[in-house]
């Protein structure tokens, strides 16, 4: 998150310019890091065409200031991921994995042994069994992705896969576990109502699902893994926006 030795608000003079010579060139050549070129800047050599030069400059600036606050975002995001990535890279994919069998089995023997330890109802120790085996998989796959594909692998695929480790997982218990239920599926009830109601009947396709699904069973895990999929593209496009606009060493 360290903007170097240009400071806070150095930095944030450096991404707007960064930003509005990347608008400017969305048009015009030679404009984003040309001031220090041997030919410099291009502008355009007529009146009108300088006018119009100039009417794209200003249009830009509303443009930046919607888009620079998803920078932010995507800078502070960049400095959590990676994080996260580095201890992932430092175990591995067979790290990982072991991590996560240790973790999540541990909670499958518990849910064998102490099934009233954490408010199982029948068939508790398979469902703790599946959404770890969901868990760690996902986590695999977005280890795996992340570390053999390129930019665009690991944005449509490694950070989805990662999303998916994380929300799945409760979704699958709360469908054997009343504690997890408790909290998990009145959750995703008035989230899925929300997008139902406000998002899909603007569309108008609300009717459709009302009348083809039903709320209930693995209609939630099929609901956050709706969520998690688009919510890791979204992630992965923050992270590479700030990659675009603050490059790091």
């Amino acid at each position: 998150m360290s903007t170097g030795s240009h400071g806070v608000v150095g930095g944030i003079r450096i991404d707007l310019n960064r930003l509005h010579e990347t608008w400017m060139e969305l048009v015009y050549p030679r404009q984003r890091n040309a001031n220090d070129t041997v030919l410099g800047t291009w502008t355009p050599d007529t009146s009108i065409g300088l006018a119009l030069y100039h009417l794209w400059s200003a249009l830009g600036v509303p443009v930046i200031a919607l888009v620079y606050p998803l920078v932010l975002c995507g800078v502070v995001l960049r400095y959590q991921t990676r994080r996260i990535d580095g201890t992932a890279t430092r175990l591995g994919v067979v790290g990982v994995v072991l991590l996560s069998v240790l973790a999540w089995g541990g909670l499958a023997a518990l849910a064998r042994l102490e099934p009233g330890s954490i408010n199982l109802v029948s068939g508790g120790f398979t469902a703790v069994a599946v959404a770890g085996g969901v868990a760690t998989l996902s986590a695999a796959l977005a280890v795996t992705f992340r570390r053999v594909g390129g930019r665009g692998t690991t944005v449509a695929l490694a950070y989805p896969f990662a999303m998916t480790a994380i929300f799945l997982p409760p979704v699958v218990a709360a469908l054997y576990s009343t504690t997890v239920a408790s909290v998990v599926i009145p959750a995703s009830d008035s989230l899925s109502r929300w997008f139902l109601y406000e998002v899909l009947a603007a569309v108008g396709v609300a009717e459709f699902f009302i009348e083809n699904f039903d709320r209930e069973g693995i209609a939630y895990v099929i609901i956050w893994l709706g969520i998690s999929i688009p919510l890791g593209w979204l992630l992965g496009l923050l992270v590479t926006l700030a990659d675009f606009v603050r490059p790091t060493e």
